[in-house]
């Protein structure tokens, strides 16, 4: 119940239970057009976000490297999400086309989920970013994510 409290008006418990939603909007908006440079920002380096490797490293892309960064982070997780599609719309079996389409929707959804509980559209619920987030199981299981893919891919080709 709280969380939702919290995700419906983040700023009425800035010191409890919103901190993390209030430091992760400030934190994207203090970067600027083309941010502060890596590893020159104030808020990331004072550790003003917690979490800010995992579930927060949005908020870093946002500080460090500005709105012009952070839209080139999303536009690569984009450019991912539109070979994946591809290769689900060329599968050669539908068993193919499920999982890649699957792995597509799971990729999209967390990317969504990350980047909206930074920004303040979803709540905070802890979910990596993919590709991105400090982790071993995330990066273990989207790094199996493209391994399917590129054996959907190569079961097309042939």
């Amino acid at each position: 119940m709280q969380r939702l409290l919290t995700f419906a008006d983040p700023m009425a418990d800035p010191q409890g239970a919103g901190y993390n939603a209030a430091q992760a909007l400030v934190t994207v908006g203090s970067g600027g057009l083309f941010g502060r440079g890596l590893f020159h920002g104030d808020q990331t380096g004072g550790r003003f976000v917690p979490e800010q490797h995992t579930d927060f490293i949005f908020t870093v892309a946002g500080e460090e490297l500005g709105f012009a960064g952070a839209a080139l982070l999303l536009v690569l997780l984009w450019l991912v999400l539109h070979r994946a599609l591809a290769i689900a719309a060329a599968a050669a079996t539908p068993y193919g086309r499920l999982a890649a389409a699957g792995i597509v929707c799971w990729l999209a959804a967390q990317t969504f989920i990350n980047v909206g509980m930074v920004v303040g559209l979803t709540p905070i619920v802890g979910v990596p970013l993919p590709f991105v987030s400090y982790g071993g199981s995330s990066i273990v299981a989207c790094l199996a994510a493209v391994g399917v893919l590129m054996s959907v891919r190569r079961q097309a080709s042939r």
